[in-house]
């Protein structure tokens, strides 16, 4: 019998949907419920790609004895926290204070007054390595709950006050200048992994962010060492396991240093920030591989990610069935060298071990190798590597997919928006153009719909019931930024002012400091509020950048001083722990460049309008339109004529332009760097 998480609209939800636990969704209701029957809520938090939550999930909530147990003594709420980031948020930094680490799924049992008191991530079913079994946590809780109460409510009291007493430092003495981005980059520099490329060591992350900061450093101020760090990691990770060699798009993260093992679960947010990474990089060197790996990421995400209406799906499962209908990681994407044989013949097998790195003894689990690049294949033959490709990549489609999380997340898609806009623009593919046009549709119909408020989630085309956070309001304004830029169309301008406004008077406090949720949003026990990067640009710093492209494009003031505001938490953090503030120091790059405003008064997509959006210079905004309406468009092309009835393009910053110039070579000089 399906329990309350049928009627929800998350994937992750749904999945639980038919549990012997009677789970709720998390809603004052549960907790209302805790209240008169006087026990403790259990809190179980995760998401639909999670590999852990999956495996707890087989193993205690749909054990009939433990679900039984479970209901009798506690009201189990279960969150989807790409649908709640606040409620995990919150949680999730008082279990890392309380364990000294965190993770998914994340187990909190809490008070009816939401303040919790004893935590845990993944709970295995029988005891193992030190770690007590779920059905022991459940009875060791339960006891407490019974007797010793006091204790328990001092406990979360304490944590609860704890909490509240971390007040945020941030800034406050203005934005961050050179000397504060040169310290970021010799921290930087101080953790760059020199073999292998990335920062740090196992497990590894992709660092997109960062990445986007050293590109846009290098473009700024031509520092060569900023530069060979972005593009020797974008190689490494181009042609490592993390990288899906027949289908495009990457995997989470790399289990090692080397980028050889994958996590495999495949996220929207990742190959955005990817995309659009790979994109640049090919602006400023021109690197074959660079746009090969932008192109075919974009690609992907159109091909598997991309939903009915026009949106784009959260992730792909890590895990898929294997031959023998087991559930197992990696299932779809590695091969062993029989595996080959069958599908290629023997020379060409061996030709393709050579080349993808797949060895007798594998490179993962049970003999298999995950494809990547060896580099040891010797010169290449190029029309036989993209047959053997492309017969590999069809016998894999044979093979069983990996689950997909169909929700739609407003951030995500506002990532997805910028980069398949920006990759169209540079590469010439009005049809990426064209699928970011079409999420960005979607995200005003359904996701703006008639409330005027972002929603945070939707699925089939159906909004859920989640109020937008501040990630969402920064992202998805940045999509809809780089969509004006590209398609010339001054209304996505304009939704995007309509989403910032509502940041200036929701979502900001004293001193410039961003919250994460709105004002008149649910109260938790604390409000959170965090300015590091996670696997996206956090709320703070995505709001900042594109509270900075909005003020450059229309002129407003308070726009530009709410960016300068909120930019004095770079300062603060990028010297200390510049690998967690990349796009806040991204931003500052494109603060410290000005950022320099482009008006192309000619045609959209013609030869000046292109060359403007190819420039590098950092956070540059883009405005074209010709005749007496491109004015109303966009506030930049006003008072912008042809020179001599050509197309003409008028570069300006800190209050201060150049001459005009008619021709695309000197535009391309002046935005170089």
């Amino acid at each position: 019998m399906a329990n309350r998480l049928a009627q929800t609209t998350s994937p992750y939800l749904l999945q639980h949907a038919d549990n012997p636990v009677d789970w709720w969704p998390w809603s004052s209701e549960a907790f209302e419920e805790a209240r008169k029957r006087d026990v403790p809520v259990l809190l179980s938090v995760g998401y639909a790609s999670c590999h852990w939550c999956h495996v707890m999930a087989h193993e205690s909530f749909e054990d009939e004895t433990v679900a039984a147990y479970l209901n009798a003594h506690f009201v189990p709420v279960k969150v989807d926290r790409e649908e709640r980031p606040d409620v995990d948020a919150v949680y999730m930094e008082a279990v890392q204070a309380a364990t000294g680490h965190g993770g998914w799924p994340m187990t909190v049992f809490l008070t009816p007054d939401a303040e919790p008191f004893y935590f845990g991530t993944y709970f295995p079913p029988e005891p193992r390595h030190g770690s007590p079994s779920f059905q022991q946590v459940l009875e060791g809780v339960t006891t407490a709950w019974a007797d010793r109460r006091d204790e328990v409510a001092e406990v979360a009291g304490r944590i609860v006050a704890d909490l509240a007493g971390r007040s945020l430092v941030h800034g406050g003495d203005g934005v961050p200048g050179e000397s504060e981005v040169a310290q970021a980059l010799l921290g930087l520099t101080r953790e760059y992994d020199e073999q292998h490329g990335g920062f740090g060591g196992a497990p590894k992350f992709p660092p997109a962010m960062v990445v986007e900061f050293l590109l846009r450093h290098h473009a700024r101020t031509g520092a060569e060492g900023a530069l060979q760090m972005a593009a020797d990691t974008c190689a490494a990770m181009a042609r490592g396991g993390i990288y899906d060699q027949l289908g495009g798009g990457f995997a989470r993260y790399s289990v090692d240093r080397e980028w050889i093992v994958p996590h495999f679960e495949k996220m929207l947010y990742d190959n955005a920030l990817l995309c659009r990474v790979y994109a640049h990089l090919w602006r400023a060197t021109g690197s074959d591989e660079a746009r090969r790996i932008a192109l075919e990421t974009a690609d992907f995400m159109v091909r598997e990610l991309r939903t009915a209406e026009g949106g784009f799906a959260s992730a792909l499962d890590a895990d898929s069935e294997d031959a023998e209908g087991k559930h197992v990681e990696g299932a779809y994407y590695v091969w062993t060298p029989e595996q080959l044989r069958e599908v290629l013949g023997e020379d060409d097998a061996a030709f393709a071990a050579d080349y993808f790195g797949v060895t007798e003894e594998g490179t993962f689990e049970e003999g298999a190798s995950v494809l990547r690049l060896s580099g040891d294949a010797g010169p290449l033959d190029a029309d036989r590597v993209a047959g053997v490709r492309a017969r590999l990549l069809a016998a894999g489609d044979e093979r069983p997919h990996p689950g997909r999380d169909d929700k739609v997340v407003a951030a995500w898609n506002g990532l997805a928006i910028a980069a398949l806009a920006e990759t169209g623009a540079c590469f010439d593919r009005p049809d990426l153009v064209e699928r970011a046009t079409e999420a960005a549709d979607l995200l005003v119909r359904v996701h703006l719909g008639e409330v005027a408020r972002l929603t945070r989630t939707s699925k089939d085309g159906r909004a859920g019931d989640n109020a937008g956070v501040l990630e969402d309001y920064g992202d998805v304004a940045e999509g809809f930024l780089t969509l004006a830029a590209v398609t010339g169309e001054g209304a996505w301008l304009e939704f995007a002012g309509f989403l910032l406004d509502i940041v200036l008077e929701q979502f900001t406090g004293e001193g410039g400091q961003l919250y994460d949720t709105a004002h008149d949003a649910e109260q938790l026990i604390r409000r959170p509020q965090d300015p590091t990067d996670s696997a996206t640009p956090s709320g703070w710093t995505a709001a900042a950048g594109a509270l900075l492209s909005y003020a450059a494009y229309t002129g407003s003031e308070a726009h530009r001083t709410a960016a300068e505001g909120a930019l004095g938490v770079v300062k603060a953090l990028g010297p200390r722990v510049p690998r967690f503030v990349g796009w806040g120091l991204a931003v500052a790059e494109a603060l410290l460049d000005g950022p320099r405003e482009v008006a192309v008064a000619g045609p959209v997509g013609g030869e000046l309008h292109r060359t403007a959006l190819l420039g590098r210079a950092p956070g540059a905004v883009v405005a074209a339109g010709e005749g007496p309406g491109a004015g109303a468009e966009f506030p930049l092309l006003v008072d912008r004529p042809l020179v001599g009835g050509e197309p003409t393009a008028y570069v300006c910053r800190h209050f201060v332009c150049d001459a005009p110039t008619t021709d695309a070579g000197e535009l391309a000089a002046k935005l170089g760097g």
